[in-house]
C-alpha cells in the first residue's frame, strides 16, 4: 500500500517498452575490508561514482564512503541487473583509484572484494534507505574524520 507522499515523490522513467522506478542499495568493501577509503581516496571515489552514474543514465540518490566500505543507493536502468550496475562501479573504480593512489596498489592485490550486497529497494522503503545511508557516520563505532 502507497502513501500519499510516496506516490507524489516517485519519479518513473520511460522507455520504449513501458515504464519504471528500479532502486538499488548496494554495498561494497575493500580487500580484506581495509579501511582505505580516506581522504583524497574517498573524494575520488565519490567524483568517479558519480561520473560512472552519469555516463549510465543512473541517478545517485544517496552515496557514503566509509573508510572501510561503501553504500549506495542508485536508480537504474531496467536492462541493467544489480550484478552488473554493481561490478560496473566496482570495475571502474577499482581501476581508476589504484592508477592514481599506487599505495592501493602496494597494499592490496585488489582493491575491491570480490562479493558485495545488493537489495531492490521499493518506492515504500526508498526514504528509509536514503536515510539509512545519510546517516553512516552517526552510529556508534563509525566515529572518526575518514582519513
Amino acid at each position: 500500500m502507497y502513501s500519499d507522499r510516496v506516490a507524489a515523490t516517485r519519479k518513473v522513467r520511460q522507455f520504449s517498452g513501458g515504464v519504471y522506478d528500479l532502486g538499488l542499495h548496494v554495498v561494497w568493501c575493500p580487500k580484506y575490508r581495509r579501511p582505505v577509503l580516506g581522504g583524497r581516496v574517498a573524494e575520488r571515489l565519490e567524483e568517479l561514482i558519480r561520473q560512472k552514474a552519469q555516463a549510465r543514465g543512473w541517478e545517485i540518490i544517496a552515496l557514503e564512503v566509509m573508510p572501510d566500505h561503501v553504500h549506495l543507493f542508485v536508480k537504474h536502468d531496467p536492462k541493467s541487473s544489480a550484478s552488473y550496475v554493481a561490478n560496473q562501479f566496482k570495475g571502474f573504480t577499482s581501476r581508476v583509484l589504484r592508477e592514481e593512489f599506487p599505495h592501493l596498489r602496494s597494499r592490496m592485490p585488489t582493491l575491491w572484494s570480490s562479493s558485495y550486497f545488493a537489495a531492490s529497494v521499493g518506492a515504500v522503503s526508498a526514504a528509509t534507505v536514503e536515510k539509512y545511508i545519510n546517516t553512516q557516520w552517526e552510529r556508534p563505532g563509525k566515529q572518526g574524520d575518514g582519513s
